[in-house]
């Protein structure tokens, strides 16, 4: 099979977030005398942005792969173990660096199911028939619809 690579969809309002957050230690960065902790917390917060667009799923092998440079070492599950995919909108998980998410239950070693990650790739559906092409028993049920608070197809 050949190797499919998939990059995170991002939030606008995620990464403007984290922006507005870092905003303060970034002026102080250019406009006044810094000190080393404003250095640290701004390029902490620049890191962050970073590393939104920086996140790939790698679909290589029988398995996925989760990659997000600089910060995180890469994670695996095999497309075998995938039992289903379903939207979500949990926002306490990473590396989906949008708040419209799948997420991806798998069973776990003892073959119980209950173990679950969420992504956001840009191409939903290509990436869906990628792991369904190789696992047809995957169950999907992503809903599409589009809803008062989608802008352009931007995630809010």
């Amino acid at each position: 099979m050949e190797r499919k690579v998939f990059r995170s969809r991002v939030s606008v309002l995620l990464a403007g977030l984290i922006l507005e957050v870092s905003r303060p230690h970034l002026i102080l960065m250019f406009h006044q005398k810094p000190y080393l902790g404003t250095y640290v917390v701004g390029g902490i917060f620049l890191l962050a942005i970073l590393s939104l667009f920086s996140i790939r799923y790698i679909i290589s092998e029988n398995k996925l792969f989760l990659k997000v440079y600089w910060i995180i070492p890469s994670g695996s599950v095999n497309v075998a173990d995938i039992i289903s995919i379903k939207r979500s909108y949990i926002q306490s998980s990473f590396p989906a660096a949008s708040l419209k998410r799948l997420r991806i239950c798998s069973m776990t070693d003892k073959g119980l199911a209950g173990s679950y990650f969420l992504v956001s790739p840009v191409r939903e559906q290509e990436f869906c028939d990628a792991l369904k092409t190789m696992n047809p028993d995957i169950h999907i049920s992503v809903n599409d619809k589009k809803a008062w608070y989608r802008i352009w197809d931007w995630d809010i």
